[in-house]
């Protein structure tokens, strides 16, 4: 029977989105959870970049509903936001909201936290990525303001993590099993993914993204490597990717893929001597070039992923 009072919520809160966005003025972005398993919800972002149009909702959300809370997984872009995610999760049940995970940092993951927070919710994070945060994000809003416009992110401010840890760790916090994992430095210092063992979803955070080009800026790619594989090791039904749709475990393989050619084409570059100058050009993986962000970050990595190799070659006789 409360499945399918849950199930009759999600409905109607999707029709009423549906609704209000047709009455609405400016373009309609509803936050419509998905459910995957019983008491597993998925809020998935808008393909693309941070713009006007998606008023930067670009990263995926989540929340596991347990007998005593909810965990919510990510806190989205701003604290607009983060009360429409809110929102959506009182939706689908009346239980209290009793922590917010942030996987990444990444704008689109973290700047919702303040709605979290404003509420008495505690935004819990890995030690490096509350680091990380405090001494970048303030740009980060910054060109946020630039790109969505002061209006979407009225309200959004830069905030301490209430809670950081620095070690993998079951979280007793809703009656329901979830575990919080990290791997060391991977995709970034502090990222973290996170399973719901009941139901063997894993949320990947910035470990993971769906047809769109996995960002190396933060990453520390041997790590990266391991930390998929561990994934892999998990055997999750399903996993919810930081950006794109939720898919089956064979998304691991496809961002094993572009890191693998990524680092093999760019390598023998920097091995041949060749210059800098011109490698985005000359980096094509055609598997990829479909994907979400291929013309920008696919070109950024190749630049970052030059430099790295370069040094190494340089400092460390060849070896990485």
């Amino acid at each position: 029977m409360r499945d399918e009072t849950v199930a009759r919520r999600v409905v109607l809160g999707a029709l009423g989105a549906v609704l209000g966005g047709c009455a609405a003025a400016q373009p309609a972005h509803p936050v419509t959870p998905v459910a995957l398993a019983p008491g597993v919800y998925a809020v998935h972002g808008s393909p693309g970049a941070a713009d006007t149009g998606n008023l930067g909702r670009i990263g995926n959300a989540g929340f596991i509903v347990g007998p005593r809370g909810v965990v919510a997984i990510d806190t989205g872009t701003s604290h607009a936001h983060g009360q429409t995610l809110l929102a959506a999760i009182a939706r689908v049940t009346d239980l209290p909201v009793r922590v917010a995970l942030v996987s990444h940092v990444r704008p689109e993951f973290l700047f919702g936290g303040s709605a979290f927070r404003e509420r008495g919710i505690p935004v819990r994070m890995h030690r490096r990525s509350a680091g990380l945060m405090a001494s970048r994000c303030k740009t980060c809003l910054d060109d946020l303001r630039r790109t969505v416009g002061e209006g979407p992110m009225r309200g959004t401010a830069l905030y301490d993590a209430d809670e950081v840890f620095d070690a993998t760790h079951g979280l007793d916090a809703i009656g329901r099993p979830v575990r919080v994992l990290h791997f060391g430095h991977s995709s970034g210092p502090g990222d973290i993914a996170v399973l719901d063992e009941a139901a063997g979803v894993l949320f990947a955070g910035g470990l993971l993204d769906a047809r769109r080009i996995p960002d190396i800026q933060d990453s520390d790619l041997p790590g990266w490597k391991r930390a998929l594989q561990a994934l892999r090791d998990l055997g999750p039904r399903t996993v919810v990717p930081g950006h794109g749709a939720s898919a089956s475990p064979q998304l691991i393989d496809g961002v094993e893929r572009y890191l693998e050619q990524l680092e093999v084409r760019v390598r023998a570059m920097v091995a041949a001597g060749d210059s800098l100058l011109g490698a985005a050009d000359a980096v094509e993986l055609p598997e990829f070039d479909t994907w979400d962000q291929y013309d920008t970050i696919h070109r950024r990595n190749v630049s970052i992923a030059f430099l790295r190799f370069e040094r190494d070659l340089l400092f460390k006789g060849g070896e990485t």
